[in-house]
């Protein structure tokens, strides 16, 4: 007869589904959020948390609360899980449906399997999609008519970036280029490889996401780090957690920011020009450590992972440590609250959304799936002055969680469509989501 061993049996009940497992939070959320956090003692326990908001989908006419001086339709349905946007010159709107490739490496043993019965409770189980499609808007109403494969046969794509005339794709492998002409709805040409990225069969934070510089020389790569805290050793990290700074005209690469347990979003802060990035920071030691965050990206920097998180705070568990790397570790600017899971990351232009939302910063929160209680699941505004974080965090669309603490939907990554709107990928939801401001017109009218 075939027993379990007791920790085995402990983890197929969590992922049996109960709701919640493991210590609770101590703190709010807004606790850890801002330029000063609050950093409680870890709080390692013998299970980690666990507390999964089960995924459901909208109900038939659902959305999510929009704040107040702004309204929120539907751009976009019935997609296969939309994860990253990106619009086109001509006002065309690109979304990456995708998901995680196989990795078996990553899903060894029991842990892995619990793994992933969490991840396809939370909505994440589904295969890729493996395609970028585009989607228009030809009479500006704020709702796509217009729907078409632009790029398939991709390895689990996510970022996108356009430098003339060369569309850019972060595959989760590779970094690939495609000749493009305005208003092509399809591409069937060939990739050129640009890149190898870090990939392969173990590869736990698969998404890359890619922006260009403001003169298009360079193009910069997000590459997320393969383990929570280098549980696989530190050669399975090689080139991860990090920003490289990538040179597509001679196909080479240096890292331009370490230490960046798994960084997503990026765009260039108007007023400054800095580059600003969002993190999602390591688990398993507490419901309110350690809080994602949103910084500024300098050339060189550390940023602490795996050794210490917010700044010079050490991590124990990490052996061997290296004293010298932490005493080099850059505290991030602003906090977003722990567990968030903040992925998509985009400024105000200015003329989108009205005020408070016209100066400061969008960042999807896909939400918590280790936090009790739940946190994220929502479009968060960071409001700037100066080039700076100013001011306390606004909910820009919240109620994605229904009153059972299910989730309806998980905001991704977020977008200006310069047409009067912002755009939000839902991939749980497998809708795109537009926000104007309650007084634009929703039909015939270009806001």
């Amino acid at each position: 007869m075939f027993t379990l061993k007791p920790h085995y049996a402990v983890l197929l009940v969590l992922a049996a589904g109960l709701a919640g497992c493991g210590e609770s939070s101590t703190l709010q959320v807004t606790d850890g959020t801002g330029p000063s956090p609050k950093l409680p003692e870890p709080n390692k326990t013998l299970i980690p948390t666990v507390n999964i908001a089960p995924a459901v989908g909208w109900p038939q006419g659902g959305k999510p609360v929009a704040a107040p001086g702004t309204q929120v339709a539907a751009f976009a349905e019935n997609l296969d899980h939309p994860r990253w946007l990106y619009v086109l010159p001509n006002g065309d709107v690109l979304v990456a449906e995708t998901n995680s490739p196989p990795k078996p490496d990553d899903d060894q043993g029991v842990r892995g399997w619990v793994m992933k019965k969490v991840m396809g409770r939370a909505g994440a189980g589904v295969p890729s999609a493996n395609r970028i499609t585009l989607l228009r808007d030809k009479d500006h109403d704020g709702v796509a008519e217009t729907r078409t494969v632009f790029l398939e046969n991709l390895n689990s794509p996510f970022g996108m970036t356009m430098v003339g005339n060369t569309l850019y794709v972060a595959d989760t492998d590779r970094l690939i280029s495609f000749p493009y002409k305005d208003g092509q709805t399809a591409i069937t040409a060939q990739p050129t490889k640009i890149v190898d990225l870090p990939g392969g069969t173990l590869n736990h934070h698969w998404t890359k996401n890619v922006i260009a510089s403001k003169d298009g020389s360079k193009l910069y790569v997000t590459v997320g780090s393969n383990s929570n805290v280098a549980e696989n050793g530190m050669a399975a990290e090689e080139g991860r957690a990090a920003i490289w700074e990538v040179d597509p005209a001679s196909k080479t690469h240096r890292i331009f920011a370490s230490g960046l347990r798994n960084p997503n979003g990026m765009d260039w802060e108007p007023t400054t020009g800095k580059l600003w990035t969002a993190v999602n920071e390591r688990d398993e030691i507490g419901s309110d450590l350690v809080p994602d965050y949103v910084t500024s990206v300098q050339d060189g920097a550390f940023y602490g992972w795996p050794y210490s998180y917010y700044g010079q705070h050490v991590d124990e568990r990490v052996k061997p440590q290296n004293p010298e790397l932490v005493a080099k570790a850059i505290a991030p600017d602003f906090a977003v609250g722990p567990h968030t899971a903040s992925l998509g990351l985009v400024f105000a232009d200015g003329k989108t959304l009205p005020a408070p939302f016209n100066e400061g910063m969008f960042i999807g929160q896909h939400g918590s799936w280790n936090r009790k209680p739940h946190s994220g699941y929502k479009v968060l505004f960071v409001p700037f002055k100066d080039g700076k974080p100013a001011g306390t965090p606004i909910d820009l669309l919240s109620g994605f969680l229904n009153a059972d603490e299910k989730a309806q939907g998980r905001p991704v990554g977020v977008v200006n469509d310069h047409q009067g709107g912002l755009l939000v990928a839902d991939d749980v939801g497998n809708k795109i989501w537009r926000v104007t401001g309650a007084k634009a017109q929703q039909a015939g009218v270009k806001p």
